[in-house]
């Protein structure tokens, strides 16, 4: 975590450096104190607006989630209707999010929901694969072993399909907190009258670039508790999950 600060003050360090040397216009690249300054003098408006994004974030992420471990489960539990269900779930994900955004806007208004609406859209997909792809990789010695002691395929589902998944579940999710802002943003950048996205939009029409980097900055925070959060709780949820890199042994 510490080496993670030091490297990030020195890309801000060689960020002001550049700006010093070349200098160029701060319309174009703002230097970082001018960031820093734009986000203490605009801090009341960046706070309400990331409030707005992160609240479709959170939603999306909730309402993706749900979708995409209701989908794993449906695709595994019926087998005639998965001949029909996967051609679809690969379909959603043929057209481009962009492209949907727009008729999501129409559809849905240029509140909150639209915004929710695409972010949920780009959290269903990472979410249902690999929980799917968990879900039917199962160790068959572990389905031998249920069907010798008489579990029909709903209990094998719930008491062995599922828990063996979680870890395949876990990775879905990271994955889904990861991408999470994408949806909110783009959905702002289509048509919204609030959030960060919005913000800056409005920022880049009136060339208010140390603005947009100071949204921007704002969102990168987010993500990243975002992760970390998801990845925090993930750890304490499916303990029995090993990760090697935390107990690895450094050889010479």
């Amino acid at each position: 975590m510490i080496r993670g600060f030091l490297a990030a003050f020195g890309l801000v360090l060689l960020w002001q450096g550049f700006v010093w040397l070349t200098d160029v216009p701060h319309f174009l690249l703002p230097a970082p104190s001018r960031v820093a300054l734009a986000l203490v003098d605009r801090w009341d408006s960046i706070l309400h607006h990331a409030l707005i994004t992160g609240t479709e974030i959170l939603l999306g992420l909730a309402l993706g989630s749900l979708l995409g471990i209701t989908t794993a489960l449906v695709l595994v539990a019926w087998r005639e209707g998965r001949r029909w269900l996967l051609p679809l779930l690969l379909i959603s994900q043929a057209i481009p999010v962009f492209a949907i955004a727009p008729l999501l806007t129409l559809w849905l208004g240029f509140g909150i929901a639209s915004k929710v609406a695409m972010a949920t859209l780009i959290i269903f997909f990472p979410v249902a694969t690999a929980f799917y792809d968990g879900l039917r990789r199962t160790e068959p010695g572990m389905l031998d072993l249920a069907a010798t002691m008489g579990a029909g395929r709903l209990a094998t589902l719930w008491r062995v399909r599922v828990p063996a998944a979680l870890p395949a579940l876990a990775s879905g999710l990271r994955v889904a907190a990861a991408v999470a802002p994408i949806g909110a943003v783009v959905g702002e950048w289509v048509g919204a009258s609030a959030g960060l996205g919005y913000l800056m939009l409005h920022a880049n029409g009136r060339s208010q670039t140390d603005v947009m980097f100071a949204a921007l900055f704002v969102l990168m925070l987010m993500a990243l508790a975002l992760w970390f959060t998801t990845d925090w709780l993930l750890r304490r949820a499916i303990p029995w999950q090993p990760d090697s890199l935390l107990t690895e042994k450094v050889t010479t």
